[in-house]
């Protein structure tokens, strides 16, 4: 939007500005704001700035004129406003010592995926020829993962980097997984079914490694015979957890099941409702959410907004209700990985969401006066502003999709809030 450069002297209510200074040179929360009240005003003029840029379009009112007369500042006003300022340095730089600690955190739960990621990568490649030992070393990961799940009160669920190429089955594989067992959490499930949902979700699709790649990869709609081999899936994973007595006899369900549909309309043996396990029903949600988000053909991908009101409003005959109104609440509406436009226009991407918050997750904003590796992340609980509308990434500008950086794989993981 064309902006205007405005005298501070000329100031008014409803006036959309933005400051020329950088975003930690000033208290106010962003570089640009709609001026609500009067103290606004005596504060950007304190900033000891001679201009700002006005930007018409956004703003509700026309500045003051050039020769209105300014209102004279008492020493006791000064003082308040003295103060005033010095309230909002704290708390932005509260809000900066919040983000630089979410950083670290992100950084430490992106350490902890890479090395899930890693070791499921291994565990798979064991399971035909040491399946015992690959069984062993999935429970102790498993373990690993839940502990860290149920050790906190408040678990806050990240997006994560996007994975390497050819790693497609083994991202959707931890992200069903992750998924599947913060759902089981909000359903208030045991630890040792937890356990048992997690073992399920990571192995329900090692089967597809007997498939052909050129199946698995190809991007047009598959032949009758190809989708016969691809459905066979279910059977071969079955068949490699038959490989040891020690997987689960309970996370077998999830492995041949996870296609089944309530309505009896899923594969391989059309089950209706309650023939479908309730663990496997879980399972099923999160795989078919994650599956919207990732298709064979990228170019029908679904954001996170679009691939849940997608179940929420024509899959409901399909998938246990239950289940899916706890994954869109465990979620958000707007789940990370999302594009969205907030109440002044702005752009950014969600980039969590705490369980506790769910309709105010953490965006990342899109600001060009600030670097994409210091773009500020706000808490939309702590602020007066909302999300307008998701946004499809394949929308944007170049410039702001290269600075947001939205993932083309969508992938997630939790730590605990310490």
């Amino acid at each position: 939007m064309a902006s205007i450069k405005l005298s501070v002297e000329r100031l008014t209510e409803g006036l959309y500005v933005k400051l020329p200074l950088q975003w930690t040179d000033h208290p106010f929360l962003l570089n640009h704001f709609k001026i609500k009240d009067q103290q606004q005003i005596r504060l950007i003029r304190n900033l000891g700035i001679r201009y700002v840029y006005l930007i018409p379009e956004k703003s509700d009112n026309p500045p003051l004129e050039p020769e209105t007369e300014q209102e004279v500042i008492s020493s006791q006003e000064s003082k308040f406003l003295e103060q005033q300022a010095e309230k909002l340095w704290q708390e932005k730089q509260g809000r900066i010592a919040r983000l630089k600690n979410y950083k670290r955190k992100l950084q430490r739960c992106e350490k902890n995926f890479n090395r899930s990621m890693a070791q499921l990568r291994s565990i798979t490649g064991k399971i035909k020829s040491r399946p015992v030992t690959a069984i062993r070393e999935a429970e102790m990961l498993v373990e690993e993962m839940v502990d860290a799940l149920l050790e906190s009160d408040n678990v806050a669920l990240h997006l994560m980097n996007e994975g390497k190429e050819n790693e497609d089955i083994y991202c959707h594989s931890l992200n069903v997984a992750v998924l599947s067992m913060m759902l089981a959490r909000s359903c208030g499930m045991a630890h040792e079914d937890i356990k048992t949902i997690a073992m399920g979700a990571l192995f329900h699709d090692m089967g597809k490694l007997k498939i052909p790649t050129a199946i698995l990869r190809k991007t047009t709609p598959l032949t009758e015979p190809e989708e016969n081999y691809l459905r066979m899936h279910t059977r071969y994973s079955t068949d490699l957890a038959n490989l040891t007595a020690d997987f689960p006899e309970d996370a077998k369900s999830i492995l041949a099941q996870h296609h089944e549909l309530l309505d009896g309309s899923g594969y391989p043996k059309q089950l209706q409702g309650d023939q479908i396990t309730p663990m496997a029903q879980l399972v099923a949600v999160v795989n078919a959410y994650d599956n919207l988000c990732h298709p064979q053909d990228p170019a029908r991908a679904r954001i996170p907004y679009s691939a849940l009101s997608y179940l929420f409003k024509h899959k409901k005959e399909a998938y246990n209700n239950d289940y899916l109104a706890l994954l869109i609440r465990l979620l958000g509406v707007y789940p990370p990985g999302s594009v969205v436009q907030l109440s002044n226009q702005q752009l950014g991407l969600v980039i969590s969401v705490n369980t506790d918050s769910l309709l105010y997750p953490n965006v990342l904003l899109y600001d060009p006066t600030v670097p994409s590796n210091e773009a500020p992340i706000i808490e939309l609980e702590g602020s007066d502003l909302r999300i307008e509308q998701a946004i499809a990434p394949n929308k944007l500008p170049e410039k702001i999709y290269t600075y947001l950086n939205p993932r083309v794989r969508i992938s997630y993981y939790f730590d605990p809030d310490d």
